[in-house]
């Protein structure tokens, strides 16, 4: 049995009206389409009898429905000529992503000129909002700063930023003058940010004093110092004052007490103040016309196991992709203000903005702790700003969950249309109490998996779709992905599970790797001919709704049989007690592996020898005796990175005793003082 089994009925039916609303039953309408299979039929693969059908008519009658911005129309919609590995997508063709989520918006003459591209929340209350014709001018500035310290088209730049609104003028002034962002994850530690430099070799680095984070000061500057003494390449470091603690003293946005802040450390043969480097620049500037193919986001994978990979996207994939999730996906209106708890330095950070931007929306930022000072910060902040989109992790709202009903009822978030989630396998509970709690019964929770190599998703609902709990729909529009077996095969029987691949390209499909080909086609390529193999298991059921289970990689081999954590921390989740689970995998001489469970208790249960082995008969029932724990632990709380991901191999790392490696990007560095000496 899996954690999904017994999932049979459909807990979300869509109004009627909502359904018909939307941008995806406007698309069918349009092309005669008249259900969810049909659709994902015609974009997915090649219909007979149907010539407007498949990947290639699909990502390409897109550009023009979505009002995508070409300076020069593409000769082809691809050149596949060297197989999907190495797809060229719209060759021919010129753009520009800044052109497309900026420069038309701000326009003149254009109605979004004056529109708020962006809401930012900082932790200590204090809010601001920018709009595409202050957005165009700074990121003009960047751009002008770029070019006068020698940036070339191709070139990197490395964000290492707090999130504030200017790291947005950043992201898009790269990408104008045809510069590859590289953003880093602000909560990275010293190791972490420096392989990224090492790898990425940016001359000119962004970064900050600092941020706030759960009501204290946390320092990026001495980090972001640290990792350049170890890696080199930085000739130029533009540090942004949140703290007022640079020469600049208060001037951008530090709190008005913050006179007696220590001074950040300061080279003055390389460091430079926003201020100084930003605000004086023209606020005029002529964005490049690029190729389609030109690189413009070298985002790197978590690297939670290995050496961290460089997945290089372009400038017309990462716009389509992106584009298409928000109109489709999430229903992207006119009037709606789009919240995803994210970093910059992850996948969903520049998702967010490219793909809200596209279409001239409204995105809500913010900076700090999802529970400071309170564990209603989320539910009082999508009051405030009257979010219709919001986006969180699975763990996030699990550990929200705890601190019960009474933080959500107290606020009005009526003004929500659509959930989202991302990043790990939900378990029924804790889906249910996002949709009915959070979402009061009505908004469906568009569930989403897919990953940095593709700034996407590969398995997305759409929300005019029925929603089992837990479900993520089906393939994505214009993404022909397939479950198979060992051999590479469909398979055909109804829940039996198998491996999530891609038959074929999409636009944002990552174009190799920063670090070369052989990597990138050993890494996706090499399990099976011409399939990219994307490490999850997936499954579909009677209905037709897919499901996941965690990644392949994290498979627990117990006597030969695999399963993934996700199917023992299910059913340990749907225990009343429990309130989160993460299980490992460690030797045993018997069966290869044997599980170990670690679990924290909902408050007010206390941990207990019966509980202990109840919990622990549970699992054996439930998946056979070889996966009843071994050994079923009591702690207080997860690892987790700041996005809420459980850092399994932290955990893993503590009941072995070993080395964890590189734990820059976690969030909660006391819990594993706590999983040493669990109860």
């Amino acid at each position: 049995m899996d954690e999904y089994e017994g999932i049979s009925e459909v807990a979300h039916e869509p109004d009627p009206e909502f359904a018909e609303s939307t941008n995806v039953a406007a698309f069918m309408r349009e092309y005669g389409i008249d259900d969810y299979e049909e659709l994902i039929a015609r974009t997915t693969s090649n219909v007979a009898g149907e010539p407007e059908s498949g990947v290639d008519w699909f990502w390409d009658e897109i550009v023009d429905y979505l009002d995508i911005d070409f300076y020069a129309d593409y000769d082809a919609v691809r050149d596949g000529s060297d197989g999907p590995q190495f797809t060229d997508w719209y060759p021919g063709g010129e753009i520009n992503v800044a052109h497309n989520v900026v420069d038309r918006h701000a326009a003149v003459d254009s109605p979004n000129r004056n529109r708020v591209a962006l809401i930012w929340e900082g932790e200590p209350g204090d809010v601001r909002e920018v709009t595409f014709h202050e957005l165009h001018r700074e990121t003009n500035r960047v751009a002008n700063y770029l070019e006068s310290v020698g940036i070339e088209t191709g070139d990197t730049v490395g964000l290492y930023m707090p999130m504030v609104p200017e790291v947005v003028s950043i992201l898009y002034g790269c990408l104008k003058v045809g510069a590859i962002a590289v953003p880093i994850f602000s909560g990275f530690g010293r190791e972490a940010t420096a392989t990224r430099i090492d790898d990425a070799e940016p001359s000119v680095l962004f970064t900050g004093d600092g941020f706030y984070r759960r009501g204290k000061e946390i320092r990026l500057k001495a980090t972001a110092d640290a990792a350049i003494d170890d890696a080199g390449h930085v000739d130029h470091t533009v540090v942004y004052d949140r703290l007022g603690a640079t020469p600049d003293g208060n001037e951008n946005g530090g709190d008005d007490d913050s006179s007696d802040v220590d001074p950040v450390p300061w080279d003055d043969d390389r460091d430079v103040t926003w201020r100084e480097a930003v605000g004086s620049r023209l606020s005029t500037y002529d964005t490049k016309r690029l190729p389609s193919d030109r690189e413009s986001l070298l985002l790197y994978s978590s690297g939670t196991t290995g050496t961290p990979k460089g997945i290089v996207h372009t400038h017309a994939g990462v716009l389509m992709q992106c584009a298409k999730e928000i109109h489709f996906g999430f229903d992207q209106k006119p009037a709606d203000r789009f919240f995803w708890v994210s970093d910059i330095g992850w996948m969903m950070g520049p998702w967010t903005l490219i793909g809200n931007h596209a279409f001239g929306g409204t995105v809500v930022m913010y900076e700090g702790a999802p529970d400071h000072p309170d564990p209603d910060r989320f539910w009082e902040l999508i009051d405030r700003h009257g979010v219709t989109q919001f986006g969180i992790s699975p763990t996030a709202i699990r550990a929200l969950r705890k601190h019960g009903d009474e933080w959500v009822e107290g606020h009005d978030l009526s003004s929500l249309r659509i959930l989202g989630s991302t990043g790990e396998p939900w378990d029924p509970e804790s889906w249910t109490w996002f949709y009915e709690t959070v979402g009061d019964g009505q908004c469906p929770i568009i569930n989403i998996s897919g990953g940095t190599e593709i700034c996407g998703c590969f398995l997305m609902p759409m929300p005019n779709q029925p929603l089992k709990p837990c479900t993520l729909g089906g393939p994505g529009l214009g993404m022909a992905v397939d479950i198979v077996d060992e051999a590479g095969e469909s398979i055909t029987e109804t829940g039996e599970r198998g491996y999530l691949v891609a038959r074929d390209s999409c636009p944002s499909m990552t174009k190799s790797l920063w670090s070369g080909d052989e990597r990138y086609l050993e890494e996706y390529w090499s399990t099976w001919p011409d399939l990219w193999d994307h490490g999850d298991f997936a499954q579909k059921d009677e209905d037709g709704f897919w499901f996941l289970h965690g990644r392949a990689d994290d498979a627990l081999n117990v006597a030969g049989r695999k399963v993934g954590p996700a199917e023992i921390e299910g059913v340990l989740i749907d225990h009343d007690a429990v309130n989160q689970a993460a299980a490992v995998g460690v030797p045993d001489e018997t069966t290869g592996t044997a599980v170990v469970a670690y679990v924290v208790l909902e408050p007010g249960v206390d941990p207990s020898e019966e509980l202990r082995e109840g919990l622990r008969e549970l699992v054996g029932e439930e998946h056979g005796k070889p996966f009843r724990p071994r050994e079923l632990l009591f702690v207080d709380a997860f690892p987790k990175t700041q996005s809420g991901k459980i850092i399994r191999r932290a955990i893993e790392s503590v009941y072995r005793d070993e080395d964890p490696g590189d734990l820059s990007s976690m969030e909660n560095p006391e819990a594993l003082e706590d999983l040493r000496d669990p109860a």
